[in-house]
């Protein structure tokens, strides 16, 4: 953002102003994906709140990191699901482990939460067990009812690994049926849809239509992900989303690849492409910190999370997607004071 720039002038196709957006809730204070993780990250100002979203065995739409279980819950303490333990390829891997599509909806409720990194978030750990499996119904109405008459909280679900279900049924499918059940399914609603995959964007374009809810296409930093982020890949995904969301290490790479080349950074790019930036993943620990936002050696020690945010907030992005919501409305309210 350039120091005469004023929040109120930013351009038609930008947001009005940055927003916060709180990863999996608040989990650098709350096991992800708990209700009280996304409860706080309201609490500590996020605009929108994101869930991953997965499927179960039939078809319900619940929210987890990823479709195996272990680390995220305690399915390995109950002796009744011990047959369900098997290996899978997940994003050309093979993991083993308990898979939600291998549950039904009314087994994964009877699993609780537990903090998934205890090593770098060991008081988190003092929540483990406390609190279920949401579904993404669930969170949209969280959100609806910690909302009030001045302050709006929206859902920004990221949709994972959408294979169809034993049904045949696609997850583009279930996520247009639901949000139609919650009356979320238009452009204006309390729902912005998100993923890796532009198939699955595209599925979800076609079946809620030109008004239906704001989609984002979140960029992997693989090199595959490389050409979407070209000026000629940031055109083409605005033929289908309002959104593309990069990592703060493409985004700051790229802002220090203009200072060689001379040429617009990513996100002066993607706003040329009438498409907003929200950036992924802000975290407050060193392990996840370059080396001169650290503070201490402790891997879970806390660095400078605030000069981080800011330094992205500098470059013009529209949203960051945080751990700890509350160290991005700092950076956002510090920006701010700078501009007027």
């Amino acid at each position: 953002m350039r120091a005469t720039e004023s929040l109120t002038d930013r351009p038609v196709t930008r947001l009005p102003r940055p927003v916060v957006i709180g990863h999996r809730g608040a989990p650098a204070y709350r096991p992800e994906h708990t209700r009280a993780s996304f409860e706080l990250a309201v609490d500590l100002g996020a605009d929108l709140i994101e869930p991953d979203v997965v499927l179960s065995r039939d078809g319900v739409l619940v929210v987890r990191h990823e479709t195996e279980l272990s680390l995220s819950t305690d399915v390995a303490d109950h002796p009744e699901f011990a047959d369900r333990r098997t290996t899978k390829v997940v994003d050309g891997e093979l993991c083993t482990g308990w898979f939600t599509e291998d549950f039904a909806y009314a087994e994964l409720r009877t699993l609780r939460a537990v903090e998934r990194m205890p090593a770098l978030r060991p008081l988190n750990t003092a929540y483990d067990g406390r609190f279920g499996i949401l579904t993404l119904g669930e969170v949209v109405e969280l959100a609806r009812c910690r909302s009030t008459a001045d302050r709006r909280v929206r859902v920004l679900a990221e949709l994972k690994h959408a294979e169809c279900t034993e049904a045949g049924r696609s997850m583009a499918g279930l996520v247009a049926e639901e949000l139609r059940r919650l009356g979320a399914d238009r452009a204006d609603g309390d729902v912005v849809l998100q993923s890796f995959d532009p198939a699955v964007l595209r599925r979800l374009r076609a079946l809620l239509g030109e008004d239906g809810p704001q989609l984002g296409q979140l960029v992997a930093d693989l090199p595959a992900g490389d050409a979407m982020v070209t000026p000629a890949g940031l055109r083409e995904v605005s033929t289908y989303a309002q959104v593309i969301g990069p990592s703060r290490e493409r985004v700051l790479a790229s802002a220090a690849a203009q200072a060689l080349t001379g040429t617009p950074h990513l996100v002066e790019q993607a706003h040329a492409a009438e498409l907003a930036v929200f950036c992924w993943t802000l975290r407050a620990e060193n392990a996840f910190l370059p080396e001169h936002l650290r503070r201490g050696t402790a891997p879970d020690g806390l660095g400078d999370a605030v000069g981080d945010a800011m330094a992205l907030l500098a470059l013009g992005v529209d949203g960051l997607i945080s751990d700890s919501p509350d160290h991005a409305v700092r950076a956002r309210t510090a920006v701010t004071a700078q501009l007027v």
